[in-house]
Order: structure tokens, then sequence, then C-alpha cells
């Protein structure tokens, strides 16, 4: 037993020792990593290469810009990542401004659903949705189908600078292959409210909640009884190369404003180039401010529907290649007609049609105005149901009125202040010279609408240092072409 015992203790020590020679001899001897593993190199070697030294890491080439959530990365238009938008919006999306990326729409685009007419007590199960377009983003539309509708009870906020607008096109503008007469490339914007209107279905009165109609050119309902609602804000936007034929006679416009309240803010817009109406009012009571139309193949300024709100500093310049009436109004032979009133205009037509056409149901007045270029004439009243009232505005076309000299048109103009007519000395295409600077403004613009600013001059611009068109448009000099 003692002889097993003692082989047993031998056998662990040995076992020990060997494992310690294993390990260095503890942790104060570990071996470097490859110690003793090669013999060293025979005298007279040559030195050994040192292994290559790893490159410093490179910059990886830029990715593209990402879009930004609730949209679609669509692929590349003009070597920037399209984001599309979704075909209904519901809650609210940003558009931020993004180096490198553009938007697009792709066929209509619904902002909200159809909430009714009834401001206080929407529809329960529609949605709201409210879109916001930062300053310096462009959104485009590929074909006349494609367009943005903003749905009652929802909103859109387009609000650009003006240096850095919102621009909203057709795809062959973003792509560069666009030129003077470039229109109905996309459809446009369309934007409907609450207020009233006076085109009532049935036994439905003007102003009530059931008092609504289908727009022009798309499947949306426009109307109610909200005189205040407000849509949105367009600020410093422009809209370019749209307008789209969707059946015989009914299109879309640049801009159609439908039922919009007052609550809703339309300044510096631009529409250029629309293949239909400009801007197209269709009842509602939204006031306007500093409106540019360039180029626009029908009538830049139409109204109809009982639209009863006003526009002031509205800047008007028909293309040689296409035009209509520059100012065309209607509205139904109803108690609720349209009744707008324009101050601080300046019209300059290129010769197609009479600059201002009044249809039934219309009484409009115009204040501090002037028109050139209007061929056959520049006021046309074409109805017994249709007056105008006219103070401190100039007439400039070989045909002032087209009813003569005893016609309505110039017993409406007589009766008003400080009329004249006489030749054009606009400068610069549209800045007042000497024949109309000499016309007195109307005094008490805001008596006509708390809207209007009161100012001492007539027409859209002043002078040239009146410059509030510079920046955000294009198309109204040549030095900075669309």
């Amino acid at each position: 037993m003692a002889a097993s015992s003692n082989s047993k203790t031998l056998l662990m020590t040995l076992t020990a020792a060997f494992a310690l020679s294993a390990c260095g001899g503890g942790s104060d001897n570990v071996a470097s990593p490859g110690e003793g593993a090669f013999p060293p190199p025979p005298a007279g070697a040559p030195p050994t290469t040192p292994p290559p030294t790893t490159p410093p890491p490179t910059t990886p080439p830029p990715t593209a810009a990402e879009c930004p959530d609730g949209t679609t990365d669509a692929g590349d238009v003009a070597g920037m990542t399209n984001c599309q938008l979704p075909s209904r919006i519901i809650g609210e999306l940003v558009l931020p401004k993004i180096d490198g990326v553009v938007y697009s729409v792709n066929g209509r685009t619904d902002v909200g659903e159809d909430m009714g007419g009834d401001a206080a007590n929407p529809a329960p199960q529609a949605r709201k949705g409210e879109l916001t377009i930062e300053p310096g983003v462009t959104v485009f539309g590929s074909a006349g189908a494609d367009f943005l509708m903003v749905n009652r009870g929802s909103q859109i906020f387009a609000e650009g600078t003006a240096t850095d607008p919102v621009v909203l096109t057709s795809r062959q503008s973003v792509e560069g292959g666009t030129d003077v007469d470039s229109i109905g490339q996309w459809g446009g914007l369309v934007l409907l409210g609450r207020a009233p209107i006076s085109t009532c279905p049935g036994t439905s009165q003007p102003g009530s909640a059931t008092c609504e109609a289908q727009v022009e050119g798309a499947n949306g309902y426009y109307g109610g009884n909200a005189e205040d609602d407000n849509t949105g804000v367009l600020r410093y936007v422009r809209v370019m190369h749209s307008g789209f034929e969707v059946l015989p006679d009914v299109e879309l416009n640049g801009i159609t404003l439908a039922g919009l309240g007052n609550g809703t803010t339309v300044e510096y817009v631009q529409v250029h180039n629309s293949s239909d109406d400009g801007f197209e009012w269709f009842g509602g009571t939204v006031n306007a401010k500093f409106l540019v139309g360039t180029g626009n193949d029908d009538d830049t300024f139409d109204t109809d529907s009982g639209y009863r709100g006003g526009i002031q500093f509205g800047l008007i310049m028909q293309r040689a290649g296409g035009g209509d009436r520059m100012n065309e109004m209607s509205s139904q032979d109803l108690p609720y007609r349209s009744m707008p009133n324009l101050a601080n205009v300046t019209f300059v037509g290129a010769g197609h049609d009479s600059a201002i056409v009044l249809n039934q149901g219309t009484l409009v007045g115009y204040y501090n105005a002037v028109v050139t270029g209007g061929d056959p004439a520049c006021v046309e009243f074409q109805s017994d149901t249709t007056d105008g009232v006219f103070h401190s505005t100039y007439l400039s076309c070989d045909v002032p009125f087209a009813g003569g000299d005893q016609g309505r048109e110039a017993a409406a103009f007589a009766a008003g202040t400080n009329n004249d007519t006489g030749a054009s000395t606009l400068t610069n295409g549209f800045i007042n010279g000497a024949n109309e600077a000499a016309v007195p403004a109307y005094a008490g613009l805001a008596s006509i609408n708390a809207a209007f600013e009161d100012v001492d001059y007539i027409g859209a611009v002043k002078d040239a240092n009146d410059t509030w068109w510079q920046g955000w448009t294009c198309g109204l000099t040549a030095a900075d072409p669309c």
C-alpha cells in the first residue's frame, strides 16, 4: 500500500510541473505570441521584408439622400432622390428641404378625407390631414392626372421665403426640359374649403352645411357654413406648367380655390404657364395678396359660384404664344351672386381677347387698376345680370369698352371716380410710368375690404423701388426666365 501511495504522489507532482511549464511558468512569464516558434535566421541572410502597412481608411462615396418618414424612395430624377408622397395623407406629413431630394405626386394625392360642409360637426368617420412644405422644397408631377388636393377640413402649410420659394411643377421642369410655351404637364393644386358658395343642390341655401358642389376636374366637394374656414397657408409659392383637361371642358387649373374661407392665407403666389386658368375661385370668402400670373393659356383670374373675397396687388402678364381673358368673372343669376373686389392690379395682355370679361351673375369692384393689351376691348360685359364698379382705373386699349362709348361698360366707368383712358407708359413691361402715376389712388380701400391696404398709387407695382415681386417669381423679365 505504501509503494502504491508514493507512485501516485510522484505522478501528481510530474503532472503539475508539466502544466506549469506549458503555461510558461505563471503569469509573470507568459510568452508573447509566436515567441520561440521560429529559429533565428542564418548568418548572412537578407533582412526580412516588413509586412505591408495597412493604408488609412478612405472616405466612402456619398450615398443617395434618404427620403423622410412618410415618403417613399421612387428612384432618381435629374440626379436627385425622388421621394414620392403617399396617395392619401392622414395626420401630419412634413416635407423638409434636403439637399439632393425632390418630392413627387403620383396620380391624385389627397390631404385628408372630406369632412363635410359643417365646420362645427365634421363627418365622424373622416380623418384629417396636414401637409407642411418647407422653404426651398420642389414637388413635381409627371403627367396630367398627377395633382395635389386638400380636402374640406384638412390643411396645407406651404410656406417659402422671398429667396427660397416652394415650387410645385412638372417633371420636365425638374429635368430642365421646359421652355416659354411649356404648359399642361401635370395637374396642379386643388384646395377645398367649407365657406359659402352659390351652387347649392336641391333646396339647400348658400351658407348652409348642405350647400356643396363637386369641384371641377376632381372628385372632391367644396362649400359649407364657415366664412372663416381655414385651409392653411400658401406663402411664397410658385406653381408651374400645370393644368389638364380631364374631360371635354372640364379642366384642372394651376390653383383651384374652391369654397375657401377667409381664415386661409394666400399671398405671394405665382401661377406660370397653366394650360387652363391660372387662379380660379369657386365661391368662398378667401382674400389674396401679391398674386402673379404669367403665361397662362386660359383666364388668369377666374371667379365663379358666388366668390366674395378680395384680391390686392395682382400682376398678370400674358405670353405671346397663348392666353384668353386676363380676368373672367361668372356666377349664377341668383341672389347670392359673386361680389369680388380687386385693388391694385395690373393686367398686361397680348391681344388674345378682351382683358376683363364679366359674365352673368357678377357684381365686381375695381380699384386702383391698370389694364392694357386687351383686344377687342379692355372691358366687356356679356350679361344684363352683371355690373362693374370702377374707381382710380386706367385703361390702355385701342378700344376701351366692348359696347362703345354708349355701352354699359362706359357708363359704369364714367360713374366712378378718377378713371381715365390713354396710352400705356408702363416700364419694364409692368411698372407704372408717367401716365399711370398721374392717376390719383382710391382713398379708403380698408372700407371696401378689411384685408386691403390703403396705398397712394394705382396698379400692382408703384415704381422701380417697389420690388415685392422679385426673388420668388420667374418669367416676368427676360433676365429671370422660368
